[in-house]
């Protein structure tokens, strides 16, 4: 197995995982204030925690491991990070702005804590409903993988 395949298996976990929690969260609805939010219980707590790690742990392995590799077995050469997000959006992977507002999204949940718990839970919202957009990410980045390693498996969808 090549390298691009192990970090997609890990990318498909990843996914499996929040795509798990996401429908979850579905169930339980997020349509709740900072006050009820307050009163839910811890296992549903938790899952909405376990579904911000889970989407910034995709997030992180796609942007530091993943998309690299996709240009290296496509030949698309690169010096640094700023290029390597700007060539996704050329191959039509990601949305450059998209992917930097993930990212300030998810650093202000996760470094700045937010004083103001209604602005938490609208960030983290924001990363419930950017689930389909993931999720799309995701299968470019299976598809683009796919179009150079035949043998790179289909997303598990």
């Amino acid at each position: 197995m090549n390298i691009i395949q192990k970090q997609l298996q890990k990318v498909q976990k990843h996914y499996e995982a929040l795509k798990e929690y996401y429908e979850y969260i579905l169930q339980i609805g997020f349509d709740f204030s900072a006050e009820e939010f307050s009163h839910l219980d811890t296992p549903k707590k938790a899952v909405l925690e376990a579904y911000l790690k889970r989407f910034a742990a995709l997030q992180d392995y796609l942007g530091a491991k993943v998309f690299k590799s996709l240009l290296d077995i496509s030949g698309i050469s690169y010096t640094k990070m700023s290029e390597v997000l700007v060539l996704m959006e050329k191959e039509e992977i990601v949305s450059l702005d998209k992917w930097i507002e993930f990212r300030n999204v998810r650093n202000s949940l996760e470094h700045d804590y937010p004083d103001e718990l209604d602005d938490a839970l609208q960030e983290l919202k924001e990363c419930v409903d950017d689930f389909e957009y993931m999720q799309q990410v995701v299968k470019n980045v299976f598809d683009f993988a796919r179009r150079y390693d035949e043998t790179v498996p289909l997303l598990e969808a």
